[in-house]
C-alpha cells in the first residue's frame, strides 16, 4: 500500500473521531435542556470522554503492538461506532456519560494508532511530512467538530449531531475495514512482554526527553483555552460566539504548518523548526496577555497554532523511532503523557489567573514553552536519528 493511500485510510477515522469528540462542547446548553440538566453538569461530558482517551493509552498501546495495529483500530472504531449510535437515542444525562466514556476510550485506538501505523510503513525521511498531513484531517475534524456542531444543532438537534457523527464513523469503519483487508496475524498478547516493553522504552533517555517535552509544550499551550471565552466576555471583547472563531485560529495555524512543513523540512531542519515553534508559540502567549478583543486574540491563536505543530509534529516523528519494534507503545506514552499535561495546564493556568493576573501568567507559560523550544533544538536537532532505540 503506498504511503497516499494509507493516510487517505487513516484520516477518515481521524476526522471522524476528533469531530466526535468536539461536537459536544458547542452543544452543552441545547443539550442540558433537552435533558433537564444544567449547563456545568454537561461540560462534564468533554472530561467523560477525555480522561477514558488519555488513560487507555498504557492499555491499547502494547495490545496494538501484540495483536497488531490495524486489527485494535478496526475493533476500537467499531466500539465507538456502537457508542455514537446509541448516543442518538440517549434518554438521560447519566446515559450519555456512560456511553461518552465509552466513546472516549474506543476513540483512544484511532489517532494513536494511527501515528504508529504512519511510523510502521513510512521511512524516516518523509515521516514527519506523512504526519501533517495526516494530522490535516485531525484539525479539520477538531474545527469542525467545535465550530460546525454548535450551528448543525439548532437546525437537526443534538441527536441529529450525534447522528451525523454516526454516519461519519460508520464510513471511517468501512475505509479502515477494506483498507486493510490483509494484515498479518497478530501475537497473542503477553502482559509481562507488555511490562518489559515499557521498561526498556522509560530507560531509553531520548524517549523521556519527548515525553516530557510533550507534557510540558501541553501545560504551556492548553491551559489557557477554557478560559478564552469567559476572559473575552469579562473584558467586553466577545461573546461565545467571537471565542469560537478565536479558537478556531489555532487550527489554521495547524493548517499553515501542513503547507509550510515540506519547505521548512528542505530549508530550515529540524533544529530550526523547533526553535521557531518555541518562539512563535511564546509570543502568541504574550498577545494573548495583553486582552484584547477577539480579533487579536484569533491572530494569537494562529501563531500559537503554528508553533505548537512546529514544536508537536517534530515530536511525533521522533518518538516513532524510539521504540522501532514497540512503536505503539512508545506512541501510547506520548499521548498519555500529553493529555495529561493538558489537564494540569488548566488547573495551573486556572491558579494564575487567580492570583497573579492573565498577563503574568501567560507570561510565564510563554518562558516555559520558549524554554522547550531551545532545549528541544538543542537535543533533537543534533540528528535527525534516534541516539539508540529501546531494545525488544
Amino acid at each position: 500500500m503506498s504511503s497516499r493511500n494509507l493516510i487517505l485510510i487513516l484520516a477518515t477515522s481521524g476526522f471522524a473521531s476528533t469531530f466526535s469528540g468536539r461536537a459536544v462542547e458547542p452543544m452543552v446548553g441545547i443539550i442540558a435542556r433537552d435533558l433537564g440538566s444544567t449547563p456545568q453538569t454537561i461540560a462534564l461530558l468533554s472530561a467523560a470522554f477525555a480522561l477514558p482517551y488519555a488513560f487507555i493509552q498504557p492499555v491499547l498501546g502494547p495490545i496494538g503492538d501484540a495483536l497488531g495495529k490495524e486489527r485494535v483500530m478496526k475493533v476500537a472504531l467499531s466500539i465507538l461506532f456502537l457508542a455514537l449510535a446509541c448516543s442518538v437515542f440517549a434518554p438521560d444525562a447519566a446515559t450519555l456519560f456512560t456511553l461518552r466514556i465509552i466513546a472516549g476510550a474506543a476513540a483512544g485506538g484511532a489517532v494513536p494508532l494511527s501515528i504508529a501505523l504512519i511510523g510502521d510503513r513510512v521511512e524516516m525521511e518523509r515521516r514527519q511530512i506523512a504526519l501533517s498531513r495526516y494530522l490535516v484531517a485531525v484539525i479539520i475534524g477538531q474545527l469542525a467538530g467545535s465550530s460546525l456542531a454548535g450551528l448543525l444543532a439548532q437546525f437537526i438537534g443534538w441527536r441529529g449531531v450525534f447522528g451525523l457523527s454516526t454516519i461519519m464513523m460508520a464510513l471511517a469503519l468501512t475505509a479502515t475495514v477494506l483498507g486493510f483487508r490483509s494484515t498479518l496475524p497478530g501475537r497473542q498478547f503477553d502482559p509481562r512482554t507488555a511490562i518489559l516493553r515499557y521498561r526498556s522504552i522509560l530507560s531509553n533517555p531520548r524517549a523521556l526527553f519527548l515525553f516530557g517535552s510533550v507534557f510540558v509544550e501541553a501545560i504551556a499551550l492548553f491551559g489557557i483555552f477554557p478560559y478564552i471565552a469567559p476572559l473575552l466576555e469579562a473584558r467586553g471583547g466577545g461573546g461565545a460566539a467571537e471565542a469560537g472563531f478565536a479558537i478556531g485560529g489555532f487550527a489554521l495555524g495547524g493548517l499553515v504548518y501542513s503547507a509550510l512543513v515540506t519547505w521548512m523540512l528542505r530549508r530550515l531542519g529540524i533544529g530550526r523548526i523547533l526553535l521557531g515553534g518555541g518562539f512563535f508559540a511564546g509570543a502568541a502567549l504574550l498577545v494573548l496577555g495583553l486582552g484584547g478583543d477577539w480579533k487579536l486574540d484569533a491572530a494569537a491563536l494562529l501563531l500559537m497554532g503554528l508553533g505548537f505543530y512546529m514544536l508537536h509534529n517534530t515530536f511525533q516523528a521522533q518518538v516513532t523511532e524510539v521504540a522501532p519494534g514497540a512503536r505503539a507503545s512508545a506512541v501510547a506514552l506520548h499521548a498519555f503523557s500529553f493529555f495529561c499535561g493538558q489537564a494540569l495546564g488548566v488547573v495551573l493556568m486556572g491558579f494564575g489567573l487567580r492570583n497573579i493576573g492573565l498577563a503574568a501568567s501567560t507570561a510565564v507559560a510563554a518562558l516555559i514553552i520558549v524554554c522547550v523550544g531551545v532545549m528541544a533544538a538543542t537535543v533533537l536537532g543534533r540528528s535527525s536519528k534516534p541516539a539508540g532505540a529501546a531494545k525488544q
